[in-house]
């Protein structure tokens, strides 16, 4: 049950509620002046509000800094990301080879260096340099495919009984491929019949439902020589 005010002259009446009235009837005080001691305050309304404005700020702070580490991570990735790290040690692992064979033979190399390079180069003016270049690829890739044109050269000697063989497979395949032809024609010969035999069934059908009807008796053997007559006729 709810307590009556004692702020509220129209509750029941008591003392508090008598002197308020007393103080309205004589003008003392108004009822809007009762009426704003009933409102509640403001200042914890607007506490709660600061106290959401503050952890929205909080979020969008925390935001801001993942953000952050997402831009800083994507312009160091080619430093911190493992597949990159995985190239760069494969790079260093490589050239750490290379320097190992070159101290390995650093005695031949420095007599190498050392020994005059008589008759060994020929001089080449600088304008047929970049000819030079083209040259040194063209040999590269002559290099790398002379495997395959010696394997080519051995096989010469033997290109008559390949070519034999080439010929006999062919002869082979136009067999397959005749006798395939004269299947599949057989093929749709045989569903074309198929579906000859299937459209005089229900005729046959209907024709002995009929002499059912009328009580006429038909010998199988007739029945049957019927059908095959029928067959035979479609074929």
């Amino acid at each position: 049950m709810a307590t009556a005010n004692p702020w509220d002259p129209a509750s029941a009446p008591n003392g508090a509620g008598l002197v308020l009235g007393h103080f309205i009837a004589s003008g003392m005080v108004t009822q809007e002046m009762l009426n704003m001691s009933k409102k509640t305050a403001s200042c914890f309304v607007n506490f709660s509000r600061l106290q959401q404005i503050t952890d929205i700020q909080a979020e969008i702070y925390q935001k801001n800094l993942e953000i952050e580490l997402l831009k800083l991570e994507k312009d160091t990735a080619d430093v911190v990301h493992p597949f990159f790290l995985a190239q760069k040690c494969h790079t260093l692992q490589s050239m750490n080879n290379h320097l190992e064979a070159v101290l390995k033979e650093k005695r031949s190399l420095r007599q190498r260096l050392l020994k005059p390079m008589c008759q060994e180069n020929l001089p080449i003016d600088a304008v047929y340099h970049r000819y030079m270049v083209h040259l040194l690829e063209l040999a590269v890739t002559f290099i790398e495919r002379l495997e395959t044109h010696l394997e080519t050269i051995r096989n010469i000697p033997h290109l008559a009984a390949n070519l034999k063989k080439m010929s006999k497979a062919l002869a082979k395949m136009d067999i397959l491929v005749t006798e395939t032809e004269e299947l599949a024609e057989n093929i749709l010969k045989w569903r074309k019949q198929q579906k000859e035999v299937c459209s005089y069934i229900p005729k046959i059908l209907a024709e002995e439902n009929y002499l059912y009807k009328h009580d006429i008796i038909m010998p199988p053997l007739l029945l049957t020589s019927k059908v095959h007559v029928q067959s035979v006729n479609t074929k």
